[in-house]
């Protein structure tokens, strides 16, 4: 975005103050995107995007509204200012509501984080490799059909603006390539996915290597097969084992802390996880999916072990949260254009043990190797787990046969010490583990 953006910001601002704000802060989301979509070799879809938004937040006292809106002419922002001051009026009071604290605030020339590839595809090109991704998925004996392979390029800008003082700009690309297949046999359908996303196009695996995979575990899901209900070793899969740590970042979220709805509230700085566990949120990794210079409220960010050596060592805090904890805010606001901020890691990564994912399984004899998760259920206040999946029966340390249908559960007070880090960590998303293994979980079958 140009020098006149932050401009535009700044006279909002402004504005807001003139109408009777005591602060202000605005900030402006530009977004390009595209998107193709390919299924059984013909074009099915083509996603274009730009947008470009304004959202504002004021403060009267403890009282606070945000608005937001697309239109960004002169006319267009005064109606905003106006309806922000309004609403603010009328706001209950917050006590906690408030700018972050001055001294808190990043300062300075961002660092760069290496967050945006300048090359922008074309629509051709995007379709072309889609179209490597289906057909490599299609040529894999045992697959008999597409639900489609899509490839996508976006490009956002972020800009920070504070009656504070702060202003801030965080520009960001990213490249996607992804395809679901479905395999059939006399048995039965069934489906295998494969995506990644990256910020750098040169990131991306070969639209090959998505294809293959993508492919392979649909033919490797055939002849999956229901089985009894049991307690044994569960051990879920890198690419999806983050789900199993979901529940902890909102258990450890400053926001969860101060209402009391956390399974964890009474855990900080206690051994939640084994010695050996260490669990670290890193903001200012290089290309990373979850990188920012600094928080969405200009606080200044950094490295921070949450789980260190099995120690919970922290609650993930923004301003308001930590001023009703009494405590200072960690750099982890989070906040879209409307509402005031939330809370939320950044790159969050589970650091890998020792053991590869055949290891584990040999460690583990028999048991379940979770490949597919989905509808998981937490009751926020005790900790009680549960969640439906799909994956490989394992016995003797080797696959044996694919299973469907199964829910494990557990009470995750209990279940995080016990969790056995493996060592094939991958960075795919802004949330990554390596497998982990859980040496019994209850899994219900038929």
């Amino acid at each position: 975005m140009s020098r006149m953006d932050e401009n535009l910001l700044q006279d909002v601002v402004q504005a807001a103050l003139k109408a009777g704000a005591d602060a202000a802060e605005a900030v402006s989301a530009e977004r390009q995107s595209l998107s193709i979509t390919v299924r059984l070799d013909a074009l099915e879809e083509v996603e274009r995007e730009e947008a470009r938004d304004l959202g504002l937040r004021v403060f009267i006292g403890q009282k606070q509204a945000t608005v937001s809106g697309s239109d960004v002419s002169a006319g267009a922002r005064a109606k905003l200012v106006e309806r922000a001051v309004a609403m603010a009026r009328l706001a209950p009071e917050d006590p906690y509501a408030g700018l972050a604290p001055q001294d808190r605030l990043a300062h300075g020339e961002s660092e760069d984080l290496d967050l945006y590839d300048p090359s922008e595809p074309s629509a051709a090109a995007l379709e072309e490799r889609a179209r490597e991704v289906e057909g490599t998925a299609r040529a894999i004996e045992g697959v008999t059909n597409s639900e489609g392979a899509s490839a996508g390029w976006s490009s956002s800008t972020w800009r920070l603006v504070t009656s504070g003082g702060f202003t801030g700009l965080h520009r960001a690309t990213g490249f996607s390539l992804g395809a679901s297949m479905i395999a059939e046999d006399g048995g039965g359908m069934e489906r295998g996915w494969e995506g990644r996303s990256t910020r750098w196009r040169e990131d991306l695996p070969e639209p090959q290597a998505i294809g293959e995979e993508a492919g392979r575990r649909a033919v490797a899901a055939l002849g999956a097969r229901k089985i009894e209900s049991t307690t044994a070793p569960v051990i879920f899969e890198n690419r999806l084992a983050t789900a199993v740590l979901s529940a902890l970042i909102g258990a450890i979220s400053g926001p969860s802390v101060a209402r009391g709805v956390s399974f964890l509230k009474t855990k900080l700085g206690q051994q939640v996880f084994a010695k050996g566990v260490n669990l670290v949120d890193e903001p200012h990794r290089l290309r990373g999916l979850g990188s920012s210079p600094w928080d969405d409220e200009g606080v200044a960010n950094q490295r921070m072990a949450i789980i260190e050596d099995g120690v919970l060592t922290t609650w993930l805090l923004n301003s308001a949260s930590a001023r009703q904890l009494g405590l200072q805010t960690t750099g982890h606001a989070s906040r879209g254009l409307a509402g005031p901020p939330g809370v939320g890691p950044t790159n969050l990564t589970l650091l890998p043990g020792d053991l590869d994912r055949q290891a584990l399984m040999r460690a583990a004899g028999t048991g379940l190797l979770v490949t597919s998760m989905f509808g998981p259920s937490l009751n926020p206040n005790t900790g009680d787990w549960s969640i439906g999946v799909s994956g490989v029966w394992f016995e003797g340390g080797e696959p044996a046969y694919p299973v469907t249908e199964i829910t494990v559960a557990g009470n995750l007070i209990e279940v995080y010490p016990r969790i056995i880090p493996g060592s094939d960590l991958e960075y795919r998303g802004a949330a990554n583990s390596p497998s982990l293994l859980v040496p019994d979980l209850a899994i219900a079958g038929r």
